[in-house]
Parts: C-alpha cells; sequence; structure tokens
C-alpha cells in the first residue's frame, strides 16, 4: 500500500498587529507588533516589518491583517475519540462505573469519527493532537486498517497527530483479576464479554512489533506531520513486564510515552494495596520513569511523588474537565510547576461543555488553580498558553518542531480578530494575552495555518466537506438499534450492577471527604 502524501504546505506571508510567540526564561509571553511572517515550505522563515518581509515576495499569498493576533496552533495532548458517550447515551459516573458502559456504545466509522472531533479542534485553534487509541484487539491486518484510517483523515483534514494505542494485560474489568469477574458474573454476560476480552489479550512482543510495522509504514513520508506513540493504559492495568517492555520499546526508537496515572483516589489505594508504596514509586523501582514519558491526570499524586517525577523529566498532562465530569479529582498543577515539572493540556474525551474547544479548556484551567492566598503563585494567562503549546507539542513528540512562533518552527498559526475579542472595546492597558484568554475563543478565531497550508477560514474548516461529514454522523446516530447493539446494551446493562458491587466491597477510595480534590490536602 502506498502511505498518503503529507498535507501539503502552503508559501505565504502572514500579517498581524500582535504575533505571541512564546514565554521567555522569566515566564513572560514574547511579543512582536505590527509584522508580517514569512512562511517558507511549511517553516516560519522571518518575521519582521511587514514592508521587509513581503520585499521581492509579491507572488506569495498573502492572509491576515493589523487587526489580528497571532498566536501558536494549540495541542490536545490527550485524545481518544470523537462521539462522546453523553451523545451515545452514556451518563457520567465516576470513572470506574463510566468506562464499562462504552462497550454499549454504537461503532462509528473511524475516518468520520477521527474528522468529527478533528473539526471541532481545528476549529477553535488545535492543530497538533496526541490520539490516544482506546485499545486494538482481533487481528494485526485489523490493527493496521484502524492507524490507517485515523492517521489519513489527520492527514486529509490538515492536522498534526501523535497516534498511539492504549494497552493493558491484565485487569480489565476492574481492579481484581478478569477470570475472577468473570466467574461472578451471570452466564449469559460471562459468554457476550469473554469472548471480547480474549481477541483484546494480545502479547504484548506482538504489539511492540507492530509498533515498529507502524513506524516503518508511516514516519519516512509524514515525519512532519505524524509521531508514533505508546500508551500503557495504567498501572492496575498493566503488569510490570508489559510496562518495562513498553518503555524499553520507546528508548530503543525515540518515540514517546503517554500513560495514565492516579486519575481516582482507587487508583492510588490499588498501588498502595498491591506492592505497598505509590504509583509513582513502584514506576522508579522498575526504571519506568524517564524523559520520554507523559502521566496523563496524576490528580492523586503525593509531595513525594512529584518530586520523583521532577527529578525523572517526565511531563505531566492536565485534563481539567474530564477530572471534574467524572468526579476524578483535580492535578496538583501549581505544586507542579513548583517543581518546574512540564504541565501540558489535555481534553480527554471532551471538555465541561462536551466539545473539544481548547480556548474553553484553557479558562477553566486558569480559574481551577488560582487557590486562596493573597501571594500563592498561579498560573498566568501566559502560563496556561504555554501549557496548550509548547509543552504539549513536547508530549506528543513535536517539541522544538512546533509550539512556538519564531523562525526554524513549522508556521502553526491561529488567527483571532482582536475586534471580536473587545466586543465592543477593551482599554490598551489591558494585557494582549490575559484579553486572548479570557475574552477569546472560536468565536474569534479567523484562520488556521498548519505548516502555512490554510485549514481553517471565516472560523470553518476548508479542507474538507464538514457539513458531509456532520450529516453522515448525524445519520449513524440517529438510527436503530441493530439486534448485536441492543444485545450489547442489555448485557451492559445486567453486568454494571456486578461491577458496582465489587467496587463497594473492594475498599478502595474509603474514606472519601466532600470538596477533597486531590493529596494535597492530606498534607503528603
Amino acid at each position: 500500500m502506498t502511505m498518503p502524501a503529507r498535507s501539503p504546505v502552503s508559501d505565504c506571508i502572514i500579517e498581524a498587529g500582535t504575533v505571541l510567540t512564546g514565554l521567555d526564561a522569566d515566564g513572560g509571553m514574547q511579543m512582536r507588533h505590527d509584522v508580517g511572517i514569512r512562511v517558507d515550505r511549511g517553516v516560519i522563515a522571518q518575521i519582521g516589518p511587514l514592508e521587509a518581509v513581503g520585499y521581492g515576495q509579491d507572488h506569495l499569498p498573502r492572509y491576515g491583517s493589523r487587526d489580528m493576533i497571532a498566536m501558536p496552533g494549540l495541542v490536545n495532548a490527550h485524545h481518544h475519540f470523537g462521539v462522546t458517550p453523553l451523545m451515545q447515551g452514556i451518563p457520567f459516573a465516576p470513572l470506574e462505573l463510566w468506562l464499562p458502559q462504552f462497550r454499549a456504545m454504537r461503532p462509528v466509522d473511524t475516518r468520520l469519527d477521527t474528522l468529527y472531533s478533528a473539526i471541532e479542534m481545528l476549529e477553535s485553534g488545535t492543530t497538533t493532537v496526541q490520539h490516544i487509541n482506546s485499545g486494538l484487539s482481533g487481528t494485526p491486518d485489523g490493527w493496521m486498517a484502524t492507524a490507517d484510517a485515523t492517521l489519513s483523515a489527520y492527514g486529509e483534514i490538515g492536522m498534526r497527530a501523535g497516534f498511539c494505542f492504549m494497552i493493558r494485560d491484565r485487569n480489565i474489568l476492574g481492579y481484581d483479576d478478569d477470570a475472577e469477574v468473570l466467574a461472578g458474573l451471570p452466564t449469559d454476560v460471562r459468554d457476550w464479554i469473554a469472548p471480547k476480552l480474549a481477541a483484546a489479550a494480545i502479547p504484548i512482543s506482538e504489539l511492540m512489533a507492530f509498533y515498529q510495522d507502524l513506524r516503518d509504514r508511516w514516519l519516512p513520508a509524514n515525519g512532519d506531520h505524524v509521531r508514533l506513540n505508546l500508551a500503557p493504559a495504567n498501572l492496575h492495568w498493566c503488569s510490570d513486564p508489559c510496562l518495562q517492555a513498553i518503555m524499553d520499546t520507546a528508548r530503543a526508537t525515540g518515540g514517546s510515552v503517554h500513560m495514565h496515572l492516579l486519575e481516582t483516589e482507587r487508583q492510588r489505594d490499588f498501588a498502595y494495596k498491591r506492592y505497598g508504596h505509590s504509583a509513582v514509586e513502584h514506576l522508579k523501582a522498575i526504571e519506568c520513569l524517564g524523559p520520554e514519558l507523559t502521566l496523563g491526570h496524576g490528580n492523586w499524586m503525593s509531595r513525594g511523588d512529584l518530586d520523583l517525577i521532577a527529578d525523572c523529566g517526565c511531563t505531566l498532562c492536565h485534563n481539567a474537565s474530564s477530572g471534574l465530569r467524572l468526579g476524578s479529582g483535580i492535578a496538583p498543577v501549581n505544586e507542579m510547576r513548583r517543581r518546574g515539572i512540564p504541565v501540558s493540556l489535555g481534553i480527554d474525551q471532551s471538555n465541561i461543555a462536551d466539545d473539544r474547544d481548547m480556548t474553553l479548556e484553557m479558562k477553566l484551567v486558569w480559574a481551577l488553580h488560582r487557590e486562596t492566598g493573597l501571594f500563592n503563585e498561579r498560573p498566568d494567562a501566559a502560563a496556561v498558553l504555554q501549557m496548550a503549546t509548547e509543552h504539549g507539542a513536547r508530549s506528543v513528540g513535536f517539541g522544538g518542531f512546533t509550539g512556538r512562533l519564531v523562525p526554524g518552527q513549522q508556521a502553526d498559526i491561529v488567527l483571532m480578530d482582536r475586534r471580536k475579542i473587545a466586543r465592543p472595546a477593551i482599554h490598551p492597558r489591558t494585557p494582549i494575552v490575559e484579553a486572548l484568554l479570557h475574552r477569546g475563543g472560536r468565536h474569534a478565531i479567523h484562520q488556521v495555518f498548519v505548516g502555512g497550508r490554510l485549514v481553517v477560514d471565516g472560523g470553518k474548516v476548508v479542507t474538507i466537506d464538514r457539513d458531509a461529514v456532520l450529516t453522515e454522523i448525524a445519520a449513524i446516530l440517529e438510527r436503530q438499534d441493530t439486534p448485536a447493539e441492543a444485545t450489547a446494551r442489555t448485557a451492559v446493562e445486567t453486568m454494571m450492577p456486578h461491577l458496582e458491587a465489587r467496587l463497594r466491597a473492594s475498599s478502595l477510595g474509603e474514606g472519601q471527604k466532600s470538596y477533597r480534590y486531590n493529596a494535597m490536602a492530606d498534607g503528603t
């Protein structure tokens, strides 16, 4: 099979009244005013006075104006799939009681599902995504078809993407051994779900071989737009040999690793119950911490955990909306930042508005970490923007390649209309980056470029027929259940009380206290 060529780039000149280039070493936002950005083969070649940048370049297309604020393309560093569980009738619940219900969701064509969330991301300024496939099953041909369809869809719409697939080799149905859980289920439910578990029980050696095949298949022709990464699902889902094989493979190939960890109190308690120490301490003990690793969520890390992470050079991915909507907790971002830990942002399945608008997620992140002191350190708008750009690019594997608007980096650029941010006016002394965070958003996004290629114009994706995609998605969701889908829904409804009873009897997460969102309140 011939791999699709990477997305085309465009040489052009982009004018802006203000360019947010990125943070300096002291945490201040660096800016250029009334300039042009010259893009050469997808890369920022020059930023300077428009007359100088445009000299001798009359043949290049020009975009923007002095009414535009240019910022780096945003990065969603933790994403799973497009059509949300809520759209499919799955109510919100604590994570352990939410995930099993996904088995009742209707399958959606991979290309359409990928394009659906990509439309939402691009139109809200997100140009790069870490796509974490929920897990592979069946045969290698099917794995490759899924990866091809996902990455081809991102290429079609014009986004950069890291692709990885969640890897589990134990405790798929909860915190206990699957054979034990299956034995407690009604016979008809056990007969329905057991084959599905068996199809997903793939030896780690085969998954690592597939990962290498995927790299060989996609990276040579698509290295500017694609990263291939690895995603151990979580500590309770992965044995030590599984985790060590994943980390060994990543270190041998130069890939990044994105691992869910300490999302809920139950996950924290599992580690202490199984290993006698924290999940982070266990990863350290088996030599699975390092700069190639991003830890997703991290809501229930202690101060000691954060010290270890800072020493090992890991990145954290903060999924604020997810932690709130599922009652999982709030990551101690201020403690992370005090230790110099890079924090990226992810929307996870979807944000507080059940879509993929990173500009909204950034507002939530800013507000969550104000804390209540008069003089405590808290992330300002510039720090939040860095989380959503430079740190996100590092997490996905595009660090130093994109994430800032400086010569030599890729021209992933979002233009926001200053007039729409003002609505109707804003005082000149208001810091631009503060105005952009708090008053900007999808409504103000005029154009988006990826590698100099115009992918959003007038606030709408222009690389695909967006309305046709949305129409096809609607047709899939609105049709009647097939017999197989009705069977799945009944089986899940029957299974859930049994899983809930096991969780109640497990003693994991006992001692929950009102309005306690992470381990910092415990003094640990």
